[in-house]
């Protein structure tokens, strides 16, 4: 179903007026001239078109947006609520406030413009975009973080992918009220922090893990020192004393890089109440693993799983991968990790949590999570066979 959202921004210019924007961009950069009313003015006047103040100043603005900030995606990065931008080729560009997708009535003139401002952005952030590197990922200056794929890999057209820092924490009452989860699970929630328990929030992109990670933190103890390790920084918790390190990518010289792995290490010398990892996405989850074996209680991160019961097989496969052999991770997995939060996202396009999962361990070794309480759409509470034992884990001194 499509939902076309009307913004201030402007679509698609006309054909005439693309091409005066055409003439105008070729003749400033072959005069090295700065932007302005005046310059386009007269180099529309010497280009031979008969313009009005009018003409010359969209002319002007529509440069202005190829040259300054996101163009004509700004308006929609600014929109109240939206955490995500989405760009597919020209004709197509989405949004999401929170309701799920919707298509915006943004155009942009063709493919060239779409890379154009790829290219722009991703300068901005100190990366390469072009045919020898066809694909970046990297975080703005304003925290933005900007992903793109230029065509013709990317059908129908160059992608862009602009995901909107949180300029403020919810807290969990606030999550509550949008439906994130029911009163009863924030109350779980809230002493599953305060028991000072490892967890994990799992999910899908663009579930909310970091948003409720963040509002998690936010009730951790004022007198604890939270160490936030993250590939690009996006946990902002309203607490008293916060230490974030970011990773780094390597310059366009391909030195100076820095891994969230690297990171991991670093904050375990620096004396943390609480080792945080922002997303457990590769071999930096050996660390994070042998951290939360150290004595270093409350640890806690989130991963992409589908359900809270993957995850056991999620952080496996991260761990073969950067060496481990697989009784190594299950066994560091069952020491560290204590229970599972797992977020979904529903038809209607809102992020709840759909359970919460207790880490156990067979016979043979091999970890488990079990259904201790999952969530229904209304909010129904409903016990499951790891009930017991997480009550038992939340009620004991970690």
């Amino acid at each position: 179903m499509r939902t076309d959202v009307e913004h201030a921004s402007p679509g698609r210019p006309s054909a005439a007026l693309a091409d005066l924007v055409e003439t105008v961009r070729a003749r400033l950069a072959r005069d090295g001239s700065d932007l302005s009313p005046a310059r386009v003015a007269a180099a529309l006047r010497e280009a031979g078109d008969p313009v009005g103040d009018a003409t010359v100043l969209a002319v002007h603005d529509a440069l202005s947006r190829d040259v300054t900030g996101a163009g004509v995606l700004e308006p929609l990065l600014r929109t109240p609520g939206v955490t995500d931008v989405l760009v597919n080729g020209p004709d197509e560009v989405y949004l999401d406030r929170g309701r799920g997708l919707e298509r915006t009535g943004v155009r942009l003139p063709d493919d060239a413009a779409v890379r154009r401002l790829a290219q722009r952005l991703a300068a901005n952030g100190g990366r390469r975009l072009d045919d020898a590197t066809p694909y970046v990922d990297v975080r703005l200056a304003d925290g933005t973080r900007f992903h793109a794929v230029l065509s013709p890999l990317a059908r129908p057209g160059t992608t862009l992918s602009l995901r909107v820092p949180r300029n403020r924490v919810f807290s969990l009452d606030e999550l509550v009220a949008g439906g994130t989860l029911p009163p009863a699970g924030a109350r779980l929630l809230r002493l599953l922090v305060t028991s000072r328990r490892a967890f994990l929030i799992s999910g899908g992109t663009g579930t909310g893990k970091t948003t409720l990670l963040s509002a998690l933190l936010s009730v951790a103890d004022p007198a604890e020192r939270l160490v936030l390790v993250e590939d690009a920084s996006e946990l902002r918790p309203d607490h008293p004393h916060v230490v974030g390190l970011e990773a780094r990518p390597a310059n366009l010289e391909g030195a100076g890089r820095v891994t969230v792995q690297d990171l991991v290490r670093q904050a375990l010398r620096m004396r943390p109440d609480r080792l945080v990892v922002g997303e457990v996405r590769g071999a930096e989850v050996t660390d994070m693993l042998a951290a939360m074996n150290t004595g270093h209680e409350g640890g806690c991160g989130t991963v992409h799983a589908n359900s809270a019961a993957d995850v056991p097989a999620r952080i496996e496969g991260l761990a073969l991968a950067a060496g481990w052999g697989r009784d190594a991770a299950h066994s560091q997995l069952a020491s560290a990790l204590d229970v599972v939060v797992h977020l979904g996202r529903d038809r209607d396009g809102v992020r709840r949590v759909r359970e919460v999962g207790v880490v156990g361990r067979s016979a043979a070794g091999w970890v488990s999570v079990d259904p201790a309480v999952s969530f229904g759409p209304e909010g129904e509470v409903v016990p499951g066979p790891g009930g017991e034992r997480l009550a038992a884990l939340l009620e004991e001194p970690a």
